[in-house]
């Protein structure tokens, strides 16, 4: 065991005391609140918003619901509350809550009971941890569109708020899309019918609520019988409902800030779990697309979830699923919100984006390298090396993707085009935010800046003397091809060229002749705050099952070491990965239709097989240890109740594809049966002795030690090599500069918990 993984596992402690302690405060998670007497089942009770919570109240034994008077403010609000025999609670929807702090008392005068608790209000249009209002924020509610085609119309004011309504539609018999439902007292002739997984058959009819919460377009989707049954509450659930609740992650992180967004980025109207009885939740604000920031993202679900609780009532479980972007959004706010999901499921996996954007950086370095003027005469070969990648393709597309870091209009680059992804691109704004707003080093100065820092500027910080968000990207001591060199792929020469000439970024990325160095507060902000992704919050004990998805290691930066990285970081701090599965398998990204290719029916079929298997598995998984109603840990539950088929594997490429049975490791080489099919690549500093997890965003440094290198240097070289790194060079036994466990349900304003 390294001395990296040592240090990383003395953490293991804080972060699971942390997790615990906050378990118990999650949205609908009552699993530990034995002995409360008072309990927000809606949210934490220092984030309540949008003025109402369900709460509850735990009734003493010995005394009767009648005996109990409850009150907000001072105010008897005892009418509000229905008694639930079964669980010996009274239950109430409790409106008009002020922003600020609220009293909440529940008494007995002739048993001496008294039980208080605090609730802190805040408002729907937000922010609760999130920090302040990021700025510009452009409304998109004129341009998002309901299912009869018709859009929202123009905001009610300058927080992007619609009037909340609800529509409905239906599944015509033979249909697989659904259509507007005209009236709602008579259900139409041609309506089919589903059986939900608890047993409830219903018209195939689906209720659908948009409304704005924290600036965003909300929409929450359930079967509902409006001819047969009466509204929804928390105490008159529809009857299709199976407690059950997905909340939606959509992809993508280009483009995603400072809007609302014009649509969502997930199938809320997805027939098959619609049909199976599920609910499913999202917000404009979960789609990276529109907006590109894990904790607004977190933010965002708390708030829905929230809401839909108190309009449904509590789920017997959450779970999130997303895809690319989606994934890491879902993998964020699991680990950094504890209790707001019970799993997660997830394909074509990142850990955060901002591992795409500093992978992209190190790619682009080298490119700047070698297209520039490759001084050291580096081979191509050579050059693939260095960066770890499959090949040049490989290697280019993922420089392409520094663009999201950075922010200068029309750029151009010598990174050659790709026949997917085109030509380099910076500054990527969505058609919806004005020109005037934008920023221009020359013609505007002072506008937003699109990159993913700026998006999650409160998060980062702001540099005074720029006004723009402080970077993490830090390539000090690093050295470039190391490996290559170790393995003499290149000399010691071109080592030593490569690294006096690779250089860094400036705030602009602008290629700059010295390293770039981040500050140590900045990093210490994007762990703490799980922008970074952690991976021993919340993710240390739910099920996490992880898709390929996208399998091509020859472009398009959908790599699989990704994948591995994200499971890496859970090991390191966790001490295992027991409650990971990885599937592996899937169809060149060439052939999918959202790529300009049209997919193959073996695509197709392989496709559906690995999501209708990993699902049914995964949510056997999840529905298994939420009914483990033990006394246990909730970890020890999940691996209790894992189920057989819960096993890593891959999937054979064929049009009956074979499940292949075994552990899921990073390597390209022909060690198994899984790894032969579909070996994985490595990346640039990984390839410079970073480790796989590839989260040592600042390394700590070391002397130079002729020790270290399995070639030789000349006299002159060792000079070289000394003047090229006077501070030392990065000891990647140590843990990074900052580096620290996520603490969760951390606020960055003005939700704190005192």
């Amino acid at each position: 065991m390294n001395n990296s993984y040592r240090l990383r596992s003395s953490l293991t402690a804080l972060v699971l005391s942390a997790v615990a302690a906050h378990s118990s405060l999650a949205a609908g998670d009552t699993e530990f609140q034995a002995g409360a007497r008072l309990t927000v089942l809606s949210s934490q009770p220092h984030l309540v918003s949008a003025g109402d919570m369900l709460l509850a109240v735990d009734i003493p034994q010995g005394m009767l619901p009648g005996d109990i008077q409850v009150s907000l403010n001072g105010e008897d609000i005892s009418g509000l509350f229905k008694s639930d025999k079964s669980t010996r609670r009274l239950v109430g929807l409790v409106p008009d809550l002020r922003d600020g702090k609220n009293l909440l008392e529940a008494q007995s005068g002739s048993t001496g009971f008294d039980e208080k608790l605090i609730v802190t209000n805040h408002p729907v249009t937000g922010p609760l941890v999130s920090g302040p209002h990021i700025s510009p924020f452009v409304c998109q509610t004129q341009v998002f569109k309901l299912p009869d085609g018709s859009t929202l119309g123009e905001p009610l004011d300058r927080d992007c708020a619609i009037a909340p309504r609800v529509d409905y539609v239906y599944l015509a018999q033979g249909a697989d899309t659904f259509t507007p439902l005209a009236d709602r007292t008579v259900l139409p002739a041609d309506v089919a019918t589903v059986t939900t997984t608890s047993g409830q058959t219903m018209p195939f009819v689906v209720r659908l609520e948009t409304r704005t919460i924290n600036r965003g377009i909300y929409q929450a989707a359930v079967l509902h019988d409006p001819t047969s049954e009466a509204q929804p509450s928390p105490f008159n659930a529809p009857k299709g409902w199976n407690k059950r609740l997905i909340a939606l992650h959509g992809f993508g992180c280009v483009s995603g800030w400072f809007r609302q967004g014009n649509a969502q980025g997930g199938d809320i109207f997805d027939v098959t779990r619609l049909g199976e009885g599920y609910a499913l939740f999202t917000n404009t604000l979960n789609h990276p697309t529109n907006s590109c920031n894990p904790v607004l993202a977190g933010e965002t679900t708390m708030m829905g979830k929230e809401h839909f609780i108190e309009t449904m009532g509590v789920p017997d479980f959450t779970v999130s699923t997303g895809s690319s972007g989606g994934a890491y959004t879902s993998l964020q706010i699991a680990d950094a919100f504890p209790g707001l999901f019970d799993g997660v499921m997830i394909g074509s996996t990142f850990p955060d984006a901002l591992s795409i954007a500093l992978a992209g950086l190190d790619a682009h370095l080298l490119s700047n390298y070698y297209l520039k003027g490759n001084s050291g005469n580096f081979t191509e070969a050579q050059m693939v090396a260095v960066s770890g990648y499959k090949n040049a393709r490989a290697w280019y597309d993922m420089a392409m993707q520094s663009g999201r870091a950075d922010p200068v209009p029309g750029r151009a680059d010598p990174i050659p085009p790709s026949p997917i992804l085109k030509s380099y691109r910076p500054a990527v704004w969505h058609e919806g935010v004005p020109e005037a707003l934008r920023y221009d080093p020359h013609s505007n100065p002072d506008g937003a800046r699109p990159t993913v820092f700026d998006a999650a500027r409160n998060i980062y910080g702001i540099d005074e003397a720029t006004g723009f968000a402080k970077s993490p990207f830090d390539n000090v001591g690093v050295q470039y091809g190391l490996q290559a060199l170790n393995v003499s792929t290149i000399r010691p020469r071109q080592f030593i060229d490569l690294n006096a000439h690779i250089g860094g970024f400036d705030h602009d990325a602008n290629p700059q002749p010295g390293r770039t160095e981040a500050e140590e507060v900045v990093l210490a902000r994007a762990y703490r705050s799980g922008i970074s992704l952690s991976g021993g919050g919340g993710l240390a004990e739910i099920p996490v099952f992880d898709l390929s998805h996208l399998y091509d290691e020859d472009q398009l930066y959908h790599y699989q070491w990704f994948h591995f990285a994200a499971r890496e970081r859970m090991k390191n701090l966790n001490g295992h990965s027991d409650n990971h599965v990885m599937w592996r398998g899937g169809g060149a990204v060439t052939e999918m239709a959202q790529m300009g290719g049209t997919p193959s029916e073996e695509f197709k079929a392989l496709k559906k097989t690995t999501e209708e298997q990993s699902w049914d598995t995964f949510i056997d998984w999840v529905a298994s240890y939420r009914a483990d109603k033990s006394a246990d840990a909730r970890l020890a539950k999940v691996l209790r109740n894992k189920p057989a088929a819960a096993q890593d594997g891959c999937f054979t490429w064929s049009t009956m594809p074979t499940f292949i049975a075994e552990p899921q490791t990073f390597s390209r080489k022909p060690d198994s049966a899984c790894n032969r099919q579909w070996p994985s690549w490595s990346f640039v500093r990984k390839e410079a002795g970073g480790p796989l997890d590839a989260n040592t965003l600042k390394c700590q440094l070391k002397p130079l030690s002729r020790t270290d290198y399995k070639v030789s240097f000349t006299g002159a070289e060792w000079q070289q090599l000394e003047q090229v790194f006077p501070g030392g060079v990065c000891d990647w036994s140590k843990p990074g500069v900052g580096q620290q466990p996520v603490v969760p349900w951390l606020s960055h304003g003005p939700g704190a918990m005192e």
